[in-house]
């Protein structure tokens, strides 16, 4: 009866690592005749637990360099960081550490990727659509030319992790979110930081309406509570 019980938990052991090991959705599998609601599902399975992972590792470091610069400690690594992020203030600094509300990455990512059921999505692990400029980095070409002349590349990432940290890291050094990243220090309201998003996208002010409409109706903030 022993051998028999250590049999069963065996067995019920391998069981639920199988359930572990093989999740519902895949990011290169799209499920066919989705109905909107489990097309949002899948999404959501997949998107928001690489968010999720990606903003508390960078949540964690902006408050421990926020502490060394008050306390005046670490101040090779700020100075680091400073090079990196090529800013020179303590302030910009922080702007370009501090991650912005989940809220914001999950609207963009289900505008940017389709819900998840993206050419670039499925096939390159590419969340935000983010392009390529470098020929020796993994990519992918767009499926339609830039004006029907120039090919568009789009990067292509191993894991849906590696994208929002790309994504993450462009919000913090690129040129053109310079306003939203002096923004994001001083609030963490996604309705007040989306307006700041115009260039990200080629329809400008109306991206952000769009986004802060997407956060609304689908209540993202509950993921920056």
């Amino acid at each position: 009866m022993k051998y028999l019980c250590l049999a069963l938990l065996l067995t019920a052991n391998l069981l639920a690592a199988s359930q572990t090991v093989s999740p519902k959705y895949l990011p290169n599998i799209i499920p066919k005749s989705m109905s909107v609601k489990e097309k949002k599902a899948r999404f959501y399975a997949l998107v928001v637990p690489a968010v999720q992972k990606v903003h508390k590792e960078l949540l964690t470091e902006y408050k421990q360099i926020a502490k060394d610069i008050k306390n005046g400690t670490n101040a090779q690594k700020i100075k680091a960081l400073k090079t990196t992020y090529k800013v020179k203030t303590d302030k910009e600094l922080l702007g370009a550490l501090k991650p912005h509300p989940q809220s914001i990455a999950i609207a963009q990512a289900a505008m940017e990727s389709s819900w998840a059921t993206s050419r670039f999505f499925v096939k390159a692990n590419n969340v935000f659509g983010m392009w390529s400029f470098n020929k020796k980095e993994p990519r992918i070409a767009a499926s339609e030319q830039r004006k029907g002349k120039k090919t568009i590349w789009l990067k292509k990432f191993a894991t849906l992790e590696d994208s929002v940290r790309a994504y993450f890291k462009l919000m913090a050094k690129g040129k053109a979110f310079k306003e939203f990243r002096a923004l994001r220090v001083q609030t963490n309201d996604p309705h007040k930081l989306v307006k700041k998003l115009d260039k990200y996208s080629e329809i400008g002010v109306a991206y952000g309406k769009e986004l802060s409409q997407m956060i609304r109706f689908n209540k993202l903030i509950k993921y920056d509570r």
